[in-house]
């Protein structure tokens, strides 16, 4: 079965007057949040919808084009990794034209994971987030994001943020399906509320194209500084302890360059605060870890 685009559209309509009416959107003033014209392509099977997106960029598609696949035959995570993406799941780009400088391209990561995270959150499922770009939901991995970029004289031209999202698909043992997980958790109350409720591949890529949204027009208009203590409220990793190059220590929160704060549990010299800044790929920071306290 195919993806349904005038399905997903009708649900972007429905999830805005949704998010509204919850009264916890961060954003004001609210017009901000009105959706923008997406140009909607939809396939069955490609290599990967970032590498479709890149294609469409460079027959002359604008920002706000977006691409979605039934499945990936080449689907990517970060670092090169193979995502597993068979047919059930959510897999989507957008294309964004955001002229900043390259130094903040983690930052474009950072929004998009807490815009998806925030948005699904208001259908009363508890998302969250671990450092840098996928999303947890019970412990287990349920999306990721994936954020490619073109560059000229050091500034961002395009950008392409890429998500995938388990909805109905099979997953490893680390990762939930989103359908399962709403089939045994929705209460009654809020099935009754057919404004709030997530019944379909569609409604859910409607959301997660909002929340990209969102959390970009959030951090475009306000900055990393005014987004990082909402990041860092949905951080699973707060309190971890880890280990950086042999030497223990705790996170306790990431920095306007995406980078891990870290506090090390005995610093080099006396006189030091014990603060690194890790960056991504250094460390490995898994699933089910253990935290500490922090204090």
């Amino acid at each position: 079965m195919g993806f349904d685009v005038n399905q997903m559209e009708a649900a972007l309509a429905t999830v805005q007057i949704a998010l509204e009416a919850t009264g916890l959107l961060p954003l004001e003033p609210k017009q901000l949040l009105k959706p923008p014209e997406f140009t909607i392509h939809s396939v069955d099977t490609v290599a990967s919808t970032n590498q479709m997106l890149w294609e469409l960029i460079d027959q002359g598609a604008r920002a706000g084009t977006v691409a979605i696949a039934c499945q990936q035959q080449a689907g990517r995570g970060q670092w090169g990794r193979q995502w597993q993406s068979l047919p059930g799941g959510l897999y989507l780009s957008v294309g964004l034209r955001p002229q900043q400088a390259i130094a903040q391209a983690p930052q474009i990561t950072l929004c998009s994971a807490w815009g998806i995270a925030t948005a699904l959150r208001q259908y009363q499922i508890p998302v969250q987030l671990k450092w840098l770009n996928d999303l947890v939901l019970n412990g287990h991995k349920l999306g990721g994001i994936l954020t490619e970029t073109r560059v000229r004289q050091g500034h961002m031209t395009d950008v392409v943020v890429g998500v995938g999202i388990n909805w109905a698909n099979p997953v490893p043992e680390t990762a939930i399906a989103l359908q399962a997980h709403l089939e045994g958790h929705q209460s009654a109350s809020l099935l009754a509320e057919d404004s709030r409720r997530v019944t379909s591949l569609e409604m859910l890529g409607a959301i997660a194209l909002y929340g990209i949204m969102w959390g970009y027009t959030y951090w475009q208009r306000y900055g990393i500084q005014a987004l990082i203590p909402s990041y860092e409220a949905l951080l699973v990793n707060m309190g971890q302890r880890v280990e950086v190059e042999g030497r223990s220590g705790q996170v306790v929160g990431i920095n306007e360059d995406g980078t891990l704060r870290v506090r090390l549990t005995e610093p080099l010299l006396p006189q030091e605060d014990g603060l690194v800044s890790i960056k991504p790929g250094m460390i490995s920071l898994g699933y089910g870890q253990s935290q500490l306290p922090l204090g």
